[in-house]
């Protein structure tokens, strides 16, 4: 039950800033499995933990029929969910409520088009920090 209410929570949140702006996304040469080990090597290694995996692609598939839906949207889709303390302090001490930007999250999907790894983008500012932290691990992830 713990790990659904914090799910729950990531998921609330997440949703909430994705209306915000826009997502910017690269292609990933390669399969979903090495993207997503990718993705989490690369946060990994900027020091951040990853506190949640929602497993977007799985829930899509899973639900689809009880939706009354046949459509297939993601083949695999994954949204890896972490902070940075130190980031995090300094937007939100610029601007308390920055917090409502938090967790960051970045994505991992496959769909007709191939595989992809991308994030939402963040609005001009302190919040600036926190979209260049997510770009750069999102090129490292994809090789640029």
């Amino acid at each position: 039950m713990k790990h659904f209410i914090a799910a729950t929570a990531f998921s609330a949140v997440f949703a909430s800033q994705a209306l915000g702006g826009d997502v910017i996304t690269s292609p990933f040469d390669g399969s979903f499995e090495d993207a997503a080990f990718a993705v989490e090597s690369a946060i990994i290694g900027q020091g951040l933990v990853i506190d949640y995996v929602s497993h977007v692609g799985e829930m899509l598939n899973r639900t689809g029929a009880d939706v009354g839906s046949d459509k297939q949207i993601f083949a695999a889709a994954d949204i890896f969910i972490f902070c940075s303390a130190k980031i995090s302090r300094e937007v939100m001490e610029a601007d308390p409520m920055n917090i409502g930007f938090c967790p960051y999250g970045i994505f991992v999907a496959e769909d007709g088009n191939g595989v992809m790894v991308g994030y939402r983008s963040y609005p001009d500012g302190p919040m600036q920090k926190v979209q260049t932290l997510l770009s750069g691990i999102v090129e490292e992830a994809v090789g640029n």
